[in-house]
């Protein structure tokens, strides 16, 4: 089971990587990071990344409140413990920008974010792998 160095470096063997970092999304702090970075700074990618992360993990409109019991409302079995969310895509003229929600046994609030180039990148494959390694991942 890979580690933070080992996920990031198996993430930068996609076609088109050209970053990724693995960030918690409460603080915007990146916890490890290769390669480039869209505006140059990887921490500052890791900030505005996870102000994404946290608007689509928090609003209810990408994660719906627990149903009123009777009512059949919601999302079924939506109880804000899991995130319904599982990845967000942000497709740009240059990229494709992918943010993966890992789940954790402790009350994680980590995502991979991986940067691909456009031209180059395989969208479809890139959100398979990244499932992958999400599952894999091991956080100490």
């Amino acid at each position: 089971m890979p580690g933070i160095d080992e996920c990031l470096l198996e993430a930068m063997t996609l076609p088109g990587a050209r970053g990724a970092a693995i960030v918690d999304w409460t603080s915007g702090l990146a916890l490890g990071s290769v390669g480039d970075s869209p505006n140059g700074d990887h921490e500052a990618t890791a900030a505005e990344t996870a102000e994404v992360a946290r608007s689509a993990a928090e609003y209810e409109a990408f994660a719906p409140a627990a149903p009123e019991p009777g009512t059949g409302t919601g999302m079924p079995g939506a109880d804000r413990k899991e995130l319904p969310v599982e990845d967000l895509m942000v497709t740009t003229r240059g990229g494709f920008h992918l943010i993966r929600f890992v789940k954790t046994t402790f009350d994680s609030s980590v995502f991979l974010y991986l940067w691909l180039d456009r031209h180059t990148g395989n969208l479809a494959l890139a959100r398979i792998r990244l499932r992958d390694l999400s599952e894999r991942l091991v956080l100490v």
